[in-house]
């Protein structure tokens, strides 16, 4: 099948490429190599997709864009789209909440359309935990009420997972929205704190603690995240949101300790008030993923994390 990977040349959209390319998928991608982070990363990333020499087209483009993404899918016959692209993260959308809206609701509403145009009728669209909001009920589960996003970033994923269901509703399309818990893994920005911390330590400069260490997040691998998109497109839902997390929340301190241990180095903490925007945990509830999809985390963080610095000693730690 043609897949549209949006946000292909990121973290998990480069990994969604390799894996349909591997399953013997035609793969595009559609990314505007921003200057959030280095774009010189993404073009690794994308070099590293094109070396497996498998049926892959990447055109830098914005999803908000709307006369671009329309052209590409009049040039393609695309079978289904897997939108990740989006501008991410709590605190960046904070400093810029009009850009999170344009690119995170303005992108997910061009896509929508130019897939219903060209009668693209599935879809898999990220959301994230972010939605949730300060939750006091544990695990977040998607029947849980979702009224009190606390940062542009949740609201902006909240109107995604709305446009869905409209477009569902309307014209039939066979829409998933799958909420993501802390991924993190080989290739992840550099900016989210599992690879900012191991950075940090592995330089000898101090850390930004913010509270007490007591705030926990699910993180879950990267490869449990790819295997429950492509148990996604496997099937058809009509509309649903599901969960994609490791169901096992772990402390900002416990985390830091497992860096310590597996850089080999003590971490040199700041102690810093309360974030805004942050919520106090995650924890995602998975049984409606592994009822629907068979989804199982396999990687718990004791594993990910050493896995993850093997990959920053060799690739990340070079940046």
């Amino acid at each position: 099948m043609n897949f549209l990977v949006t946000g292909g040349a990121g973290f998990i959209g480069s990994h969604v490429c390799e894996r349909l390319l591997r399953d013997g998928h035609a793969v595009w991608t559609l990314d505007d190599l921003n200057p959030f982070y280095d774009p010189a990363l993404k073009r690794r990333n994308l070099a590293a997709i094109q070396s497996l020499q498998k049926p892959f087209v990447f055109v830098e483009g914005d999803v908000a864009d709307r006369a671009a993404v329309e052209r590409l899918f009049r040039e393609v016959n695309f079978h289904q789209v897997i939108h990740l692209a989006a501008r991410a993260g709590v605190r960046p959308s904070l400093l810029e909440p009009a850009l999170c809206q344009r690119v995170n609701v303005e992108g997910t509403a061009n896509i929508l359309e130019a897939a219903r145009a060209a009668g693209v009728n599935k879809l898999t669209i990220a959301s994230s935990s972010s939605v949730y909001g300060v939750n006091s009920k544990v695990p977040f589960a998607e029947s849980d009420p979702i009224f009190s996003p606390i940062s542009p970033y949740a609201a902006s994923k909240l109107a995604c997972e709305a446009l869905g269901h409209v477009y569902h509703h309307v014209y039939g399309m066979d829409v998933v929205m799958l909420r993501f818990f802390t991924v993190y893994g080989p290739r992840q920005r550099p900016d989210l704190a599992i690879h900012k911390f191991a950075r940090l330590i592995a330089a000898g400069r101090p850390i930004e603690v913010f509270g007490d260490g007591s705030t926990s997040r699910d993180y879950t691998y990267i490869t449990d995240i790819v295997d429950g998109i492509m148990a996604c497109v496997r099937q058809t839902f009509g509309f649903e949101i599901l969960n994609l997390g490791g169901s096992n929340p772990t402390t900002l301190s416990r985390l830091i300790e497992l860096l310590e241990h597996a850089l080999d180095k003590q971490a040199q903490r700041l102690k810093m008030p309360d974030q805004p925007g942050d919520v106090p945990q995650t924890w995602a509830d998975v049984s409606k993923s592994r009822r629907l999809l068979g989804y199982a985390p396999k990687v718990p963080i004791e594993e990910g994390i050493p896995l993850f610095v093997e990959w920053f000693k060799t690739a990340g730690g070079a940046e």
